[in-house]
């Protein structure tokens, strides 16, 4: 079992580091640029979960993440310069991607340590949502999660359904198939059809 939770950790790490690219590629950085934003992308989330579980941080121990990283990075650098283009859709899917691989990893690393399941699916929210939330914070744009849309709400949802699939007595691998799709499912719903919650409206006050 751990040696394919290892390779979904590496594809969400992959993943989010596209994410991380692609904004780099928006702002007009540099190579360095490049680099850092897809790398605390794509393990800024993970690095939270391991030092709040008092445990070694993962990309300290397995060098392997950073090639998957500057492999993603490096794909999707070509890619772009190939394709000359730039839709902010490919971005936010990216996002989404990353976004339910990294719950579902943290929730299940959270549980393996003996986390209660409410503080698993709040490691597994934080896992996904604040590699983005640097990301964005560096890039001086209002992040994700801040917006009111169905971003860490998704997280939740699919947290929420991965615990009850647990207490189901489904295996370990059901049990994060089901949290990824529906964590995946409720974004991506979201982005299609605009669900948010509601947003604070200052004109609202008197």
């Amino acid at each position: 079992m751990s040696t394919w939770l290892h390779w979904i950790d590496l594809m969400g790490v992959a993943v989010f580091a596209v994410s991380g690219t692609l904004m780099a590629y928006k702002k007009h950085m540099d190579g360095f640029g490049v680099v850092v934003l897809a790398s605390v992308t794509a393990i800024g989330g993970g690095t939270l979960r391991d030092i709040i579980l008092d445990l070694p941080v993962f990309w300290v121990q397995d060098h392997s993440f950073f090639f998957a990283i500057l492999g993603a990075a490096l794909c999707t650098i070509i890619w772009l310069r190939i394709s000359h283009r730039f839709p902010l859709r490919y971005l936010q899917v990216a996002d989404a991607f990353g976004l339910a691989f990294f719950n579902v990893m943290g929730l299940q690393k959270a549980l393996s340590y003996g986390a209660s399941p409410f503080i698993a699916i709040a490691l597994g929210t934080m896992t996904a949502v604040f590699g983005g939330l640097i990301r964005d914070v560096i890039c001086r744009e209002i992040p994700l999660v801040l917006k009111g849309d169905l971003y860490a709400t998704a997280c939740i949802i699919g947290g929420a359904t991965y615990i009850a699939a647990f207490y189901l007595d489904l295996s370990t691998y059901s049990c994060m198939i089901i949290g990824f799709a529906v964590t995946l499912t409720t974004r991506l719903a979201a982005m299609k059809w605009h669900w948010h919650l509601p947003v604070f409206n200052p004109e609202h006050m008197d």
